[in-house]
């Protein structure tokens, strides 16, 4: 015993020391080789992700190879079996012996081919994917065979139908066309297999998807049916119109709400066409049928624009159904950036998103006042409006019931103002007229006709903004959308101007009275126009040009002043200096400003132009000193997102109508206003009313933070009606 515990302690290292690594065999000194049978079996978990993917593939092979008619048989949710027989241009037998294996294709020729593929299959990896997880067999007949020829495949190449038997293609009788069958899927992944909930399920979402393609594929017939039943579960006829696909897919509910629509833009490259429900047809979850160069996808940004277009039609917890194809130049469209193909990029989404959404907006408004309503008959002995009873007699049944065309009245306190026209409340103020003076009348877009500046149209081309900054800037601030003031605001009736000085107007959204800051509204505008139009903004030039140090001059002397006059002298700083460090910065970066921002600055320090945001309206120049110093030590240069983002910011700033001094009260005179006041005063009350808030009406998108501090409910004509009831 003591020998034996000798031997222990011999052995067994102190506590706490790291041991070293057993001594290694010689497999194991051996190099590692890349398992090329792992590197299968991996890509095609990737691509076949369940059974409805295999059969997503097969649906688009056979299109691409012709079909005008597709069988498909199912068996346990497609794990057992999963069939698909079409009538296509079949396959080559000198191709069987390659078929299975990776990357082979027939639509691409080189790798440039990509950017220009207009077919559904370009990898090669649909079949060998589903040969490595799955016992592949492949029946093909092509129109100059003589018999049809049937193939075995087991890890991409050919294997035997038997042990013992030759992996050869074997003759067989057949009909034109191709048949694949995958039978027992995932059979060699057996974590995968046991991860799917139920064949009933897997085979739910395999009718989805020939649903999605038999409504696309026009002139294409499908049929689909579970292994052993008599019937089928779809059946589209080849000469079937979209409409009555639809309708045998999804019922007549849906067909018979059905509105056409198309829409094309050649800036961007893109024709759109498809069918959406109309405001009587409403569900609980969004149907979005998108197809992009035929080839189904998912897009959650166009699904959100989608619903946010519907927001102003349907109830609160309604839905639409949209089925939407986009045809996109195939230049601009990167196809292969999924493994399963289930999505897409391309180029200028936000402008065909927004095409797209407004041509759906237009085709809703017009049929807008076609609702019907389900309406029910009285039953026998109720009481009518008017006190009498429904009598079953043949007298008074005689009468129809459309003989009563006694209009209902409208209770007040649901009127709704819709004509912008009508007479304003603000011409009610005869305070307001008195001191604007003589020249103020009720239209002020007359009054100041003679302010609206020259405008001239060039042929520069619009560039397509490609940068991946722009765009994440664009999306938090659709990240950041409050939808319902967005829709008060698309739809709201402007009522006037309130306080120039605290630049605060009044709008009318529904049977509600809205008190809105202006300026912080057009802080919102003129940053998102900065997103949108980047890139292609007007120009605002000047003639003579400006020198860039004496405007800057200005600006540092003014605020100099201000320093001194609020702070210590200890934050005192050198004029010159500051000038000089902001205009060297402006210079350096002149071919930027110029390309993005329209913000031209010559080599010599000459200020030519400034970006022209919108038509209508002119910026304080006594603002723009101000505008261009911030320029320097507000603005981040050294990161590409965060300097857009902060550029855009100070723009907008800079845009946003300045504080004016309130119309003289009884104690003042308007002719103690200098005429500039009185000129810049008409001129932003013009824009408030006749640019602004039309722009924001067509394109503003309300944020969260805006609708913090930027609204304030003022009534509500309900609320109001409850309070004279009262009194």
């Amino acid at each position: 015993m003591e020998l034996i515990m000798a031997d222990r302690m011999e052995i067994d290292e102190p506590r706490g020391t790291k041991r070293k690594d057993p001594p290694s065999s010689t497999e194991d000194n051996i190099p590692r080789r890349i398992q090329a049978n792992v590197v299968n079996k991996i890509a095609a978990g990737e691509i076949i992700v369940a059974p409805v993917h295999a059969l997503k593939e097969l649906i688009e092979n056979a299109v691409d190879a012709g079909a005008t008619s597709l069988e498909v048989l199912v068996k346990d949710g497609g794990l057992k079996l999963l069939q698909i027989t079409d009538n296509g241009h079949g396959i080559d037998k000198e191709d069987l012996p390659i078929l299975c294996e990776r990357f082979t294709t027939s639509k691409l020729k080189k790798f440039e081919d990509l950017s220009s593929i207009c077919t559904y299959g370009f990898r090669g990896e649909a079949l060998a994917s589903i040969s490595h997880i799955a016992h592949l067999t492949v029946t093909t007949k092509t129109k100059n065979s003589s018999c049809a020829w049937r193939a075995h495949y087991d890890g991409g190449k050919l294997s035997p139908a038997k042990p013992g038997q030759s992996p050869d293609p074997k003759p067989t009788a057949g009909r034109g066309g191709t048949q694949i069958s995958v039978e027992d899927l995932f059979y060699n992944v057996p974590t995968r297999r046991k991860a799917f909930r139920s064949p009933s399920d897997e085979y739910n979402k395999i009718i989805d998807m020939i649903g999605r393609y038999s409504i696309h594929c026009a002139g294409v017939a499908f049929s689909c049916k579970k292994h052993g039943d008599s019937g089928t579960s779809i059946s589209v006829q080849s000469q079937a119109s979209t409409l009555d696909r639809i309708r045998q897919i999804h019922g007549g509910n849906v067909a018979n709400e059905l509105i056409q629509f198309s829409a094309a833009d050649d800036r961007w490259g893109f024709k759109a066409s498809g069918w959406a429900t109309n405001a009587n047809y409403h569900i609980k979850k969004t149907t979005l049928l998108l197809f992009i160069n035929n080839r189904s996808v998912e897009s959650s940004n166009i699904k959100k624009a989608v619903e946010q277009t519907y927001s102003a039609f349907l109830p609160k917890s309604g839905h639409p159904f949209v089925y939407l194809s986009l045809e996109i130049d195939p230049q601009r469209v990167d196809v292969n950036i999924h493994p399963t193909k289930r999505e897409v990029n391309f180029l200028n989404e936000d402008e065909i998103i927004q095409c797209v959404c407004e041509t759906i907006r237009e085709k809703l408004a017009a049929v807008d006042t076609s609702r019907t309503f389900m309406t029910q008959t009285l039953l026998p002995g109720t009481l009518l409006p008017g006190g009498t009873s429904q009598n079953t007699d043949n007298s008074s049944s005689k009468t129809p019931t459309t003989s009563r065309k006694t209009p209902a009245r409208p209770y007040e306190n649901n009127l709704v103002r819709t004509d912008s026209s009508l007479r304003k409340i603000t011409s009610m103020f005869p305070s307001a007229d008195k001191a604007s003076g003589s020249s103020a009348t009720a239209d002020s877009s007359t009054s100041n006709a003679g302010l609206e500046p020259q405008y001239e149209v060039t042929d520069r081309e619009s560039t397509h903004c490609r940068l991946t900054s722009i765009r994440d800037l664009r999306t938090d601030v659709r990240d950041d959308m409050h939808h319902e003031l967005t829709e008060i605001i698309a739809n709201h009736t402007f009522i006037g101007i309130v306080d120039e000085k605290r630049r605060l107007a009044a709008i009318q959204g529904g049977v509600k009275l809205f008190l809105i800051d202006y300026g912080r509204a057009c802080f919102e505008y003129f940053y998102q126009v900065g997103l949108t139009d980047f890139g292609n903004f007007g120009v605002i030039k000047f003639q003579p040009a400006l020198d860039l140090r004496e405007v800057l001059q200005i600006a540092a002397e003014q605020e100099k002043t201000a320093e001194k006059d609020g702070t210590s002298a200890d934050d005192d700083f050198d004029v010159a200096e500051v000038v000089e460090k902001v205009a060297a910065q402006l210079i350096e970066r002149r071919q930027m400003l110029l390309e993005y921002f329209s913000l031209e600055v010559t080599p010599a320090g000459e200020l030519l132009s400034i970006p022209l945001l919108v038509k209508g309206y002119a910026p304080s120049m006594a603002k723009l000193p101000q505008f261009l110093l911030r320029l320097g030590p507000y603005v981040n240069w050294t990161e590409e997102k965060a300097c857009f983002e902060s550029f855009l910011k100070e723009l907008a700033t800079y845009y946003v109508p300045e504080q004016l001094p309130p119309f003289p009260g009884n104690d003042q005179v308007e002719e103690n206003v200098p005429d500039e006041i009185k000129a810049r005063r008409a001129h932003v009350r013009r824009a408030v009313e006749h640019v602004f808030f039309p722009a924001f009406k067509a394109r503003l998108v309300a944020t969260k933070s805006f609708m913090k501090g930027g609204v304030l409910e003022l009534a509500n004509l309900k609320g109001l009606y409850r309070v004279f009831e009262r009194c």
